[in-house]
């Protein structure tokens, strides 16, 4: 999927649900420019696509994100919906289907 983004679509819901779980902004922000896995998520919304990111912060911690893309003047953003670092069986799964991660 090549979907050109011109930033983040941060406020203050979905900062404190990422920082709930200690999932720092700037980390998730850093995700974007590393290898990720991403795959189109469940259906939560009739107006909007949401997809699932799984990759590594800079100490090599996994983290899993759901977002999805907002349109605004023209322009696409990412929105982080929820973010969480991963469990060792989720990260062994992921490791096994993923191995260029």
């Amino acid at each position: 999927m090549d979907i050109v983004v011109a930033g983040f679509d941060w406020d203050a819901g979905n900062r404190e649900k990422c920082r709930k779980h200690s999932v720092s902004r700037a980390e998730i922000e850093a995700l974007f420019a590393a290898p990720l896995a991403i795959r189109q998520g469940e259906i939560h919304s009739a107006t909007e696509s949401r997809f699932i990111a799984v990759g590594r912060n800079a100490v090599g911690r996994w983290i899993f994100l759901v977002f999805t893309y907002r349109r605004r003047g023209g322009k696409t953003y990412i929105r982080p919906i929820g973010a969480r670092y991963m469990h060792r069986k989720e990260v062994s799964h992921y490791e096994k289907e993923n191995p260029e991660l």
